[in-house]
């Protein structure tokens, strides 16, 4: 079988640029290198394409020092469009470099300009293949905002929220304050579009209220104020299959101990306090209750690729939280660790998102 040549694209212009650096390093390291040719493609916070080095233990996860895509020098050229799927790297002496004609993508991206459906109509535009979700799917989850009115609409229980927008916080924020209100404390606040907890408050009272919206907007132009819903934090991830049902790994739990919230640190940088729990214990009908839902709730967004979707297990039921359609792909993140425990290893986890991507094509 020729080889498939990747690019694997990292880094952007988002607060998750790090985040994305880690997980390129996972990628790089697991990637099928008898089946794929890799061309590693950075992108550096001010949103310049640079040709990286294919070097995992370069973006190795250190808490002391996240990694980084920086500007080495080098610009990648696109192809032009039409036919054209070659690669080109034009050197920082000036000299232009062919790097080979691209079969897919893989944009390992969080945040915005990456997560967001941007990237994901640049390539649709040049016709080029690429893993996860699309351009719709993409900009609804991304858009927490949108993606509850969507998941809503289509019977999806989701935690009651009150949105704030910049604009109304700075000319009537007493309005904004008693809009919150209705929800109670506690309650969280974060920005309509982030991720990896960036930005994300839990209010106690309200005389941290204030200062969380701030710290949201400062994130994006919305904020949401979600009720803090009481329950189990878990979390299924789902892969799209070429002309058959989505599929739903088994569940993964957040088990928070001395953490209020599964924050940035606890995430990715080993943190005390909250524990990645993968299997999750739960009864044969909670599992299967929750694969459902998160089939559900990936149909409901027109998902493509892959997703996590996150929840709420409660006495009352089950809440969608939100979904992700590139969740964190470090090999410690749920997202594998939810697709190792149903019996892939990571490496063929990435195979199974590109070779979607190719049956696109």
């Amino acid at each position: 079988m020729a080889q498939a040549t990747v690019a694997v694209l990292f880094g952007g212009r988002s607060s998750e640029h790090s985040i994305s650096s880690v997980t390129a390093g996972g990628v790089l390291r697991a990637l099928d290198r008898e089946r794929f040719r890799v061309i590693p493609v950075g992108i550096t916070r001010d949103g310049v394409f640079v040709l990286e080095e294919d070097d995992p233990d370069k973006f190795a996860l250190d808490a002391a020092h996240l990694p980084e895509v920086s500007d080495n020098g080098t610009r990648v050229l696109w192809p032009e469009g039409g036919a054209d799927r070659v690669l080109r790297v034009r050197r920082a002496d000036g000299t232009v470099d062919t790097l080979g004609s691209l079969d897919v993508v893989l944009p390992i991206l969080h945040g915005v300009h990456g997560e967001d459906g941007t990237v994901q109509g640049f390539l649709d535009t040049l016709g080029i293949p690429y893993a996860g979700g699309g351009v719709l799917d993409s900009a609804l989850c991304m858009d927490k905002h949108f993606m509850k009115i969507v998941l809503q609409a289509s019977g999806v229980t989701v935690a009651p929220w009150v949105t704030i927008t910049r604009d109304s916080w700075a000319s009537d924020p007493d309005a904004a304050r008693q809009a919150a209100r209705t929800l109670g404390v506690p309650n969280f606040v974060k920005p309509s579009r982030a991720g990896s907890s960036v930005g994300v408050s839990k209010v106690h009272d309200w005389d941290e209220f204030d200062a969380a919206v701030e710290l949201a907007l400062a994130e994006d132009d919305k904020a949401l104020v979600e009720t803090a819903i009481v329950g189990r934090e878990i979390e299924v991830a789902v892969l799209e299959t070429p002309g058959a049902p989505a599929r739903a790994s088994l569940p993964g739990e957040i088990v928070l101990t001395t953490r209020e919230f599964y924050d940035f640190e606890g995430k990715y940088l080993g943190g005390d306090g909250a524990e990645v729990v993968c299997p999750a214990v739960l009864t044969d009908d909670e599992i299967a209750a929750l694969q459902a839902a998160a089939i559900r709730a990936f149909d409901a967004v027109g998902g493509r690729g892959l997703a996590r979707v996150d929840f709420f297990l409660t006495p009352a039921g089950i809440y969608v939280n939100e979904l992700n359609t590139m969740p964190g792909f470090t090999p410690i993140s749920m997202f594998p660790k939810c697709w190792i425990a149903s019996g892939m290893t990571y490496a063929e986890l990435i195979s199974d998102l590109l070779d979607t991507a190719l049956a696109r094509r």
